[in-house]
């Protein structure tokens, strides 16, 4: 990070419904919104628009930029029962194709429509529902943000994206972000988080919502990254699942799973947490790759298998899993 006392170049904006553009001088004027009844009182610039309103079936552009920028946090909140069933995407300089298309949840690490506080460097999940994301997500000439609501209801939107307007080294990369579920696994027991992906450019992050939907022991699987034309075998592989996301041991402590949130990794859900070893328990776990990213020059693939316990000191495919993965990278095009 750099030292705050150092002047940057660029100039500072930021969009919310308080400002749906961003202009210069435009912030808190607005004469209507869902705030109107409860400044009826105190009239203009007393919070008349502080949210908005996403029917079912709706999509709303929450960001629109010129740039060259990057978009430094992302704050919202909503109905946290939903929050699977709204998507996030970001659009990079005028690309049809979304560069991140994630269940809002599982971007914010909460996938399980409960929620986790998370108290890490990359997003931070606050009480009661507060969702802030401080990737920093460059583009060149253009950046959109949108929200699709397919949770059957409608449901109140705060948000606010604040961003700066400035130049970009050379060497800028665009940000993304893909969700991908297995229910159930199947045989074999391999979960893809990402292929297809183009380099160069680096892998930033792994979100992972999992239930074993087996007894015992859900985490000896390992996660494996193919560089660069890997086949059968990565260049990396790991050795096992809590090992990858800095833990140890079945995250048993005394006969009960420890929930932990750091700046780069954590375990912050646990459902239900009182229990141990069952199926149904639900568990949401995160790695940042920010001190330590994955450089990959020409394509990129990451895998992770889903493996626990059975007689015999054996391991067990978990093939009824329930897994969806949010990977995070950043690579050279849009």
């Amino acid at each position: 990070m750099s030292e705050i006392w150092q002047l940057g170049p660029g100039v500072s904006g930021s969009i919310s419904p308080e400002n749906f553009t961003g202009a210069k001088g435009a912030g808190g004027a607005a004469t209507e919104g869902t705030g109107a009844a409860a400044a009826r009182e105190l009239g203009r610039g007393w919070k008349v628009s502080p949210s908005i309103v996403l029917p079912d079936g709706g999509t709303a552009t929450l960001a629109d930029i010129a740039g060259p920028g990057v978009v430094q946090h992302v704050w919202l909140t909503t109905d946290r029962s939903r929050l699977r069933r709204l998507t996030l995407r970001m659009y990079w300089d005028e690309q049809a194709t979304p560069a991140v298309e994630v269940p809002l949840g599982d971007f914010f690490c909460n996938g399980w429509e409960e929620p986790a506080l998370v108290d890490s460097a990359q997003i931070v999940v606050a009480p009661a529902g507060g969702l802030n994301s401080y990737w920093p997500m460059p583009f060149r000439r253009h950046a959109r943000l949108t929200l699709e609501n397919a949770s059957g209801a409608d449901v109140p939107v705060y948000y606010q994206v604040s961003y700066r307007l400035r130049e970009l080294p050379p060497e800028s990369a665009y940000f993304h972000a893909a969700w991908r579920r297995s229910n159930p696994l199947g045989s074999p027991a391999v979960h893809t988080i990402l292929d297809g992906v183009r380099g160069p450019g680096h892998y930033a992050g792994t979100y992972l919502a999992i239930r074993p939907n087996a007894p015992g022991w859900w985490g000896e699987g390992e996660l494996k990254f193919y560089l660069d034309g890997d086949q059968e075998f990565p260049t990396i592989c790991g050795t096992g699942t809590e090992d990858y996301f800095g833990g140890a041991w079945n995250f048993d402590v005394d006969g009960r799973y420890v929930p932990y949130s750091s700046p780069w990794l954590g375990l912050p859900q646990v459902l239900p947490p009182e229990e141990i070893y069952q199926p149904h328990q639900r568990f949401g776990l995160y790695r940042w790759h920010v001190p330590d990213p994955i450089a990959f020059t020409e394509d990129l693939r990451v895998t992770i298998q889903a493996l626990g316990w059975q007689s015999g000191g054996r391991y067990l495919p978990l093939e009824q899993a329930d897994i969806a993965t949010t990977a995070f990278w950043y690579a050279s095009a849009p």
